[in-house]
């Protein structure tokens, strides 16, 4: 190779007959080295998908903040210009170690991690002492446009994101999921019959709940957002709230019991589906406050909603749309403010507007609100 070049120490590898290398780059380096494609080109001639600016900062929170325990995955890039692998050894285990020289002429074009591109460098503005650390890089020969578009497709095609009781399982950073695992585990029923990997449930299985609407209910529940604090009652009243909750639903005991299959309560009846639960959780909330020293006596009337499908007039509009359960922001209200109106309370304005749009024609008689 003629000229001046840029090396790293790399692995090389093939894959569809083609070699392809895997090198170590500073993260100082990384947004002076690698290039995206410009966002004004029109997307039949770029490689790569518009930089979604609104993704960049949350990727450099997640760095600068975790910089103990950060953990990045690597980048996909094309070299457009001259490039030599130069082995360590010529025979053995080393012929595949060595050096990789890059023309300091070619562009080196990301195929896939332009975000965490552009995250590296907001969090190193600030975090400077990140600057050191790597990160890896698997580069290939650029064999064209083309081909680059095909790479894209081809990285991006099969991916599939966790879902989200999944990352609420494994999140140890926040603490909201921390609480939910915590209530999950402290009640038997939600500990044996909980869902980890899914956000709905299959006609085969025998779980009745899943992680992320026990979860989205136990937030409305003690009245906090996504990313709010924990407060030490927190989790306590949470467990005291869900015990005596199940003790007011006879078909939830008889799940416990297995006396009943779970497929046949989801088939059959709207508070085997997370828009009952997340309902109860923020009627909870409601009730909680309104009524600090006798909710525990108000929730036995939660015996007194026909929970049945069947029952068309109470349900359809509120939990169904033609015929399905639907559990749309709209929809978690509605079926709350039936359980807030059977708990003997009113409506909040929100909650009227809401009824008042979008509930059935006519409300069921329910108990007054007292």
């Amino acid at each position: 190779m003629d000229g001046d070049s840029l090396e790293f120490t790399a692995i090389r590898g093939v894959q569809a007959g083609s070699a392809y290398y895997v090198i170590m780059v500073p993260l100082k380096v990384v947004p002076r080295l690698f290039k995206f494609d410009d966002e004004a080109m029109p997307a039949d001639l770029r490689a790569q998908r518009v930089l979604n600016k609104a993704r960049v900062p949350a990727i450099a929170s997640y760095i600068a903040n975790n910089a103990n325990e950060y953990i990045l995955s690597s980048l996909c890039a094309s070299i457009d210009g001259e490039i030599e692998f130069v082995p360590a050894a010529a025979e053995g285990p080393l012929r595949k170690v060595g050096q990789l020289r890059i023309d300091l002429g070619a562009t080196i074009l990301i195929n896939d991690g332009q975000h965490r591109r552009a995250a590296i460098e907001e969090a190193i503005r600030e975090r400077p002492s990140l600057g050191n650390e790597t990160i890896s890089v698997v580069v290939f020969a650029d064999r064209g446009l083309k081909r680059s578009q095909q790479m894209f497709a081809d990285l991006n095609i099969h991916a599939v994101k966790p879902t989200r009781s999944i990352k609420l399982l494994y999140n140890h950073r926040d603490a909201l999921a921390a609480l939910s695992r915590d209530v999950v585990a402290a009640i038997p029923l939600f500990r044996d019959f909980t869902c980890y990997d899914s956000t709905s449930i299959s006609n085969r299985s025998t779980k009745f709940f899943t992680l992320s609407s026990i979860h989205q209910a136990t937030i409305e529940l003690i009245g906090k957002g996504r990313s709010g604090k924990v407060d030490e009652q927190d989790k306590p009243l949470a467990i005291e709230y869900w015990t005596e909750v199940i003790a007011n639903m006879p078909d939830w005991q008889r799940v416990a019991k297995r006396e009943v299959s779970t497929y046949e309560l989801r088939r059959d009846c709207i508070h085997a589906h997370g828009v009952a639960v997340q309902a109860i959780g923020k009627a909870g909330s409601q009730l909680i406050v309104s009524h600090p020293k006798d909710w525990k006596k108000r929730l036995a009337r939660l015996k007194d909603i026909d929970w049945s499908r069947a029952n068309r007039t109470l349900w359809d509009n509120r939990a169904l749309v033609a015929g399905k359960v639907n559990i749309s922001k709209n929809n978690v209200t509605l079926v709350t403010n039936l359980i807030v109106r059977t708990l003997g309370m009113a409506l909040t304005p929100e909650a009227q507007r809401v009824e008042d749009l979008y509930a059935p024609a006519e409300m069921p008689k329910l108990r007054a609100a007292s």
